[in-house]
């Protein structure tokens, strides 16, 4: 059984989902105003391990990441060289590529806002009918959500309307209560025309909450399993989300996940303290492979702290994983063992997993399975060593960390990689014909000319292993 903590409950919970053997999972998107920073990248790798597991659980998984291409600040960071669509787009290319470079699968679907719009004022209008919301007497076109028709607004964060701060998302002229969200938005003079879209109660655009609510119904129905996203939207977005969706009569998200924030030397990472971390930086500090692992370290709902060694300590990481499997690999090669490689994870690993995905539990039981295995290696016994090497390949393959994943072997690394076999292997052999000739100054020399490249030499009874140190 699969357990998560839920955010409305705030409890572990038991997943329970709507069919069995099925999983609708809706993930909120970025906002494509500017370039991907580290805090985007970290949200959208939980919800990648998520559904990795939940596959490997044998869950078919419907997994939806929108993208809002639509909104205030979109407009605000446009130009007259780049106008708002022009600029949506080119940030959304950046975070999909990141995504990608990080080995960040690709969703099931992966609706746009603007293409959605329909489906909003379809939303709208079931609220105004309900009596849920109300256009604004100003002429503005504005459309709220009138959040005292609500008794239950509030549930997701536990707050009471009272307590609440004011929506400032538009003019408050038009609003009967400070705390009435916008679901619809009136065009304003200044801006485009291209940015509007006719309506019933006024040509506009829609709000940021209601473009989630109908992009979720669109995709996964009127009540689907998870809800994801940043602990940051859980208010006001997810409360505004779960409010009219609710409101309009959908049962909505049976399951509210929320991964922690990220901190850069303790500090919380923002525009305002100037220590942002960009994708693009990031990527150009280590390989995405030492990056995926970083930003799967700690667990999904703790705050992920950036700092100057991270990056090492999670490469260092790595080369243990790939040491590990290059060498037991090898060792195995031709032998009757290699056959029972079978990849399949320890029973302590999926205990974590299935625990609110417990990561950082998980990644203990992947390096203990390590040293148990190079232990193995070491005293000969290859059957222990094969089962170890199943292990790990069956646990870095849920975790997307397998270094001899196609992701993370591309082409040109298979042709350095045959390059570098070759080479190695002819100096085994010239320090083997060295050796068989006494010449053992020879035979050290070459030895220690592939320890400097990073090449470790084991001499065995069969003949010389080598590894990447």
């Amino acid at each position: 059984m699969i357990r998560l903590y839920d955010s409305r409950q705030q409890a572990v919970v038991d997943l329970e989902p709507r069919a069995p053997g099925r999983i609708g999972m809706y993930v909120c998107g970025p906002t494509v105003q500017s370039s991907p920073h580290l805090g985007h990248l970290r949200s959208a790798l939980v919800y990648d391990l998520w559904r990795r597991w939940l596959g490997y659980r044998g869950f078919e998984v419907t997994f939806v990441r929108n993208v809002t291409d639509i909104d205030d600040k979109v407009l605000d960071n446009a130009t007259d060289a780049e106008p708002w669509w022009a600029l949506a787009y080119r940030v959304e290319l950046e975070f999909a590529r990141a995504y990608r470079t990080l080995g960040i699968l690709d969703p099931t679907y992966e609706p746009r806002a603007t293409a959605a719009i329909p489906g909003m004022i379809a939303l709208i209008e079931r609220l105004l009918v309900r009596g849920h919301a109300y256009a604004a007497d100003d002429g503005s076109g504005d459309v709220y959500f009138d959040v005292r028709s609500w008794p239950a607004y509030g549930e997701l964060t536990r707050q009471r309307v009272e307590d609440m701060a004011a929506s400032v998302d538009v003019d408050p002229r038009g609003k009967r209560d400070p705390r009435d969200f916008a679901l619809w938005k009136g065009r304003k003079s200044t801006e485009p025309v291209s940015a509007a879209w006719a309506a019933p109660w006024g040509e506009g655009r829609p709000g940021w909450h209601i473009e989630c609510s109908a992009m979720s119904r669109l995709y996964l129905g009127a009540e689907f399993d998870i809800h994801g996203g940043g602990l940051d939207l859980r208010f006001p977005h997810h409360e505004n989300e779960l409010a009219q969706s609710s409101a309009a009569g959908d049962a909505f998200a049976r399951r509210w996940v929320h991964n922690g924030l990220v901190t850069i030397a303790g500090q919380k990472m923002s525009k305002s303290l100037g220590n942002s971390v960009f994708a693009a930086e990031l990527l150009g500090a280590a390989r995405p492979l030492a990056i995926r692992y970083f930003l799967a370290g700690a667990h999904y709902r703790s705050s992920l702290d950036y700092h100057a060694g991270s990056l090492a300590e999670a490469e260092a990481a790595v080369a243990r994983i790939e040491s590990f499997v290059t060498r037991v690999g090898r060792r195995l090669s031709g032998t009757a063992e290699a056959a029972q490689v079978l990849p399949a994870v320890p029973e302590a690993f999926a205990v974590a997993m299935d625990d609110d995905l417990s990561v950082p539990e998980a990644l203990a039981v992947l390096h203990d399975r390590i040293r148990s295995g190079n232990t193995a290696l070491d005293g000969g016994d290859l059957d222990a060593a094969a089962a170890a090497l199943g292990e790990v390949r069956a646990m870095t393959g849920v975790l997307g960390i397998d270094p001899q994943a196609p992701e993370w072997r591309g082409a040109g690394d298979d042709a350095a990689t045959a390059a570098l076999e070759a080479l190695v292997e002819r100096m085994l052999g010239d320090r083997q014909t060295a050796r068989e000739r006494r010449e053992f100054a020879v035979a050290d020399r070459i030895r220690d000319e592939l320890s400097a490249a990073g090449i470790t030499i084991e001499d065995a009874p069969d003949g010389a292993r080598w590894s990447i140190s």
